[in-house]
């Protein structure tokens, strides 16, 4: 089909050609809007590029537009089966719930919860959905006031009947919310958060395979809050995170998510969707429905680096901060000269905790003269904690309590799992 020459409009199939060198390449896809003064066509495969330099004279249209492309999806209700159990899917944006803008080239949060079930319609064969949006941000965005909304819709949603709870996250906070919701809600259903490292609109997308495996542990027997993502490169299973041990390893890899210090709580098989247990875990309705909602959201995490200033350490102590987290060396170290600011903060009320820029082992502080000298300066050891964790669990005990022995208690209590005994050292 020839087509029009040099009259293609956003969304035409089109055919371009472009010199380069002594060579002249042909190019087929739909014409994307740009703001850079790119021609943007979206190829077959549902990659886009942009190139430059194009003459208008060289695009020929080769289809008009399908208006259909470019049309919000009809709404219909999610088909009710009596036979299935009902699930609340709480939307709070990421990812998973993205798409790429066009006006600007960024992704950005634009789908609801239903929009969801209408993309991944498999989904609707495993449960009843409850959709709910919560708030629709990127997940940089999130905040600790942010974390109690969340909370109580949650308690909301199981109080109402729910047998399991989605959240839609997004992935590179992902690790703090679910800490925040393990200390705040005792649960007698599963809570998984998901997401995606890629946006629906991508070949690569993970979000389907994610969010069907999420719904899968969320009808199944772990009653925790736990964080569902791919566990390899290849779309053959997800793994099952305890919200207290997960850390994202990764900017971009759709097996970002690891477990730290502990095994996966599980894996869920795909497409099978077996779950197959690795590590043990707190079962459906054996612990009862309770919130415990408040946190104190003026706590730090601070690193240390070889030659910090303890300035940074004085700076928090006097700015109105309620605790201090340090994410400290080897066993969980810092420079002789912050340990007078330590043992200041401290006899102050400010509760500090001592965590390690190691990713896996626990804090010692009995090993060495340096450890030794924080621990009697009042340092709280974080153990085997990771230090974002920590952080959180630091804001949840000072938001229940403002007494610093009732504080160190708490710290070194076990809620959520989020505590190993036996860690290995080595």
């Amino acid at each position: 089909m020839k087509g029009d020459v040099g009259k293609a409009e956003v969304g035409n199939k089109v055919r371009l050609t472009k010199a380069a060198d002594k060579y002249v390449i042909h190019y087929e896809g739909i014409l994307m809007p740009s703001q850079t003064g790119s021609t943007v066509l979206k190829l077959k495969n549902g990659y886009n590029i942009g190139l430059r330099g194009i003459n208008p004279e060289n695009i020929i249209t080769v289809e008009p537009k399908e208006e259909k492309k470019f049309q919000e999806p009809i709404t219909r209700p999610a088909r009710k089966k009596k036979s299935l159990p009902n699930i609340s899917i709480l939307s709070t944006g990421g990812t998973i719930a993205s798409k790429i803008d066009y006006r600007t080239g960024a992704v950005t949060s634009q789908f609801s919860a239903e929009d969801i079930l209408r993309a991944i319609p498999e989904l609707e064969e495993i449960a009843n959905y409850n959709c709910r949006m919560i708030y629709s941000i990127l997940s940089e965005n999130m905040r600790p006031s942010y974390w109690v909304e969340l909370a109580r819709a949650v308690y909301e949603e199981i109080k109402n009947g729910a047998d399991g709870i989605i959240i839609t996250h997004g992935t590179d906070t992902m690790m703090y919310t679910a800490a925040a919701l393990s200390f705040m809600i005792e649960t007698p259903v599963p809570i998984v958060l998901v997401g995606s490292q890629r946006s629906a609109d991508r070949p690569s997308s993970d979000n389907a395979m994610n969010a069907i495996c999420a719904a899968v542990v969320a009808t199944g027997d772990i009653a925790e809050v736990c964080v569902v993502m791919h566990g390899g490169t290849s779309d053959d299973f997800c793994l099952i995170h305890r919200g207290t041990k997960v850390r994202k390893m990764h900017t971009s890899r759709r097996d970002a998510f690891q477990s730290i210090n502990a095994r996966p709580i599980g894996r869920v098989e795909y497409p099978s969707r077996e779950i197959k247990i690795l590590s043990s875990y707190v079962k459906r309705g054996e612990k009862k429905l309770a919130l415990h909602d408040r946190l104190e959201p003026k706590c730090a995490l601070i690193k240390y680096a070889t030659g910090a200033s303890s300035e940074s350490l004085l700076f928090h102590s006097g700015a109105g901060y309620k605790g201090i987290v340090i994410e400290g060396t080897g066993l969980g170290h810092v420079s002789t000269e912050w340990i007078p600011l330590i043992r200041n903060a401290v006899d102050a009320g400010i509760p500090v905790v001592m965590t390690s820029q190691c990713i896996s082992g626990r804090v010692c502080d009995r090993v060495y003269d340096t450890g030794r000298d924080i621990l009697k300066a009042g340092a709280i050891e974080g153990e085997d904690m990771l230090s974002e964790v920590a952080l959180v669990k630091l804001m949840w005990a000072l938001g229940n309590t403002q007494d610093i022995e009732k504080v160190r208690e708490m710290m070194r209590a076990n809620v959520a799992g989020e505590l190993t005994r036996s860690t290995c050292l080595s």
